[in-house]
């Protein structure tokens, strides 16, 4: 039995899906190969969006992978490590906005719909109960966020991806909006959405090999 979980050679295991199950793999991989094609968004930009994808997945083959083809495409390592930290201030704030829910919970007139805009006023709630801990994920959302060596755009396109990955309706309502104000295209918006998609299929696709690794021990 192997003490290290995650090693690259677990991946040879990969090679045996072609015979356990052909037809889903093929599809798995057109649709994985389709969507990282240069298209409105170029290959560099589509490899920093799924670097920063691989990090909300948490999948360290998906960071490996997808950081060597960033690299490849003409990524340096400064504009791949501004694209992790929004995925942070992502993560961060999507535990932020769903502190409204805990408000909803201990408010017995509360609405039954779980999911309103209107739910974000709450927020100042929190600014008012944690102030020192409040303003300072603001500030780190907003260095984070702000132009860097990537683009404000780029990284309000990161952000959307990444919304999408943590599945943050508040998020995905604040940083599309964003999105559009940095000047971005619904095209973009939509490929953006599809490399989180694949990025997503790709991390239960990549740790079918510890199964198959844990299956033969």
């Amino acid at each position: 039995m192997a003490n290290n979980l995650y090693q690259k050679e677990n991946l040879r295991h990969l090679a045996k899906l072609g015979e356990l199950a052909p037809e889903q793999q093929q599809a798995f991989q057109k649709f994985s190969s389709t969507v990282m094609e240069e298209g409105v968004l170029t290959k560099k930009e589509k490899e920093i969006i799924a670097v920063a994808v691989a990090h909300a997945t948490e999948c360290p083959y998906c960071i490996d992978v997808h950081t060597c083809n960033a690299k490849a495409a003409g990524a340096s390592l400064e504009e791949l490590v501004e694209a992790a930290f929004v995925t942070a201030a992502l993560e961060a704030g999507g535990a932020i906005t769903h502190s409204t829910h805990m408000q909803n919970a201990l408010d017995q007139e509360a609405d039954d719909t779980l999911y309103r805009r209107s739910n974000l006023k709450k927020l100042a709630n929190l600014k008012q109960w944690a102030p020192d801990g409040f303003s300072a994920f603001n500030n780190f959302s907003t260095a984070a966020t702000k132009e860097g060596k990537l683009s404000a755009k780029l990284k309000e396109l990161i952000a959307v991806a990444v919304a999408h990955t943590t599945e943050c309706p508040y998020c995905i309502d604040v940083h599309t909006k964003s999105a559009q104000r940095a000047g971005t295209t619904k095209e973009e918006i939509s490929e953006a959405i599809l490399v989180a998609a694949a990025l997503r299929a790709g991390g239960a696709y990549t740790h079918i090999a510890n199964m198959i690794q844990s299956y033969g021990e």
